[in-house]
């Protein structure tokens, strides 16, 4: 087990200054945090995310925005299908909620590009329900702290289970919960974790001897070259362009393969990300 007064004494002093972790967030811009976050660092987020709670700071703010001023703002966070999600949630929200994101699990999952962990996450942080709360980092700390293993298990139901038995049985479990994941962030890191400062004074990993991961090696993210810088490259010509552009303005910009420009942008219109005119131009979504 994970010792709660120890980890919330730490959490107290170490915790990092999130925004929307702040007295005053609301419900919805805690959502637009979680959806920003997934697979995004904190340092590219935040300004992102200041920004647009300054300028959508509900749903209904956000709805009203077209789909190409969504994925403008969005910038260069990456995975943009994200943002067209949020923009679907959002008129979901305004016009199906009454402008109120959701309180409970099950309905927050029906909202679009809302999955497992957002669902808990919104519960738990926003309104202060005690649910169970995992995201890589959790995972992680569970995998070593309770279970002795270096590297956690492949996703599986068991891990609600496991973060769910160490919540307290008090109003203390949503600050648990974020803690948790805040030393699977800053100190129990995946790569060079920082045992020596580690709050918990119990640790089966640590008992152990920290014994070896047996899985495979992690794999590196590769960004440079990829179908998603290319698409990236793409997206960039249009933010840029209040009006639709040609094919040949496109093509500039990713001029190293054409077979991967042409499948990245093939992408891009599948996705809905991108419209072609009636007279062959191409715009963001909205714009066409």
């Amino acid at each position: 087990m994970i010792d709660s007064g120890e980890l919330l004494d730490w959490y107290a002093h170490a915790q990092r200054d999130l925004p929307w972790r702040r007295p005053g967030v609301s419900a919805w811009q805690i959502l637009v945090s979680e959806f920003m976050l997934q697979q995004t660092p904190v340092a590219r987020v935040e300004p992102i995310w200041l920004a647009w709670v300054a300028r959508w700071p509900t749903p209904s703010a956000t709805a009203a925005a077209s789909a190409a001023d969504v994925l403008r703002a969005w910038g260069k966070l990456g995975y943009p299908r994200r943002a067209k999600r949020l923009h679907e949630c959002a008129t979901v929200i305004a016009t199906e909620h009454g402008d109120v994101v959701p309180e409970d699990v099950d309905t927050l999952l029906a909202l679009p590009g809302v999955g497992t962990y957002t669902a808990r996450a919104v519960a738990c942080f926003a309104y202060q329900r005690r649910v169970p709360v995992v995201d890589t980092n959790v995972r992680r700390v569970v995998a070593r702290a309770v279970h002795g293993r270096e590297d956690a298990a492949p996703p599986s139901a068991r891990d609600l289970d496991d973060v769910a038995a160490l919540l307290p049985d008090d109003v203390r479990a949503p600050a648990f919960s974020v803690a948790l994941m805040e030393l699977g962030a800053t100190v129990c890191t995946a790569r060079a974790p920082r045992c020596g400062v580690c709050p918990l004074s119990r640790c089966a990993w640590r008992s152990r001897g920290f014994p070896a991961g047996t899985g495979p090696p992690r794999r590196t993210q590769r960004y440079a070259g990829t179908d998603r810088q290319v698409r990236g490259r793409l997206l960039d010509v249009l933010r840029g362009n209040a009006f639709p552009v040609t094919r040949a303005e496109l093509d500039l910009a990713w001029t190293t393969d054409t077979a991967q420009r042409d499948r990245a942008l093939d992408s891009l219109l599948v996705d809905g990300l991108v419209e072609q005119t009636a007279d062959g131009r191409f715009a963001l979504c909205g714009e066409g």
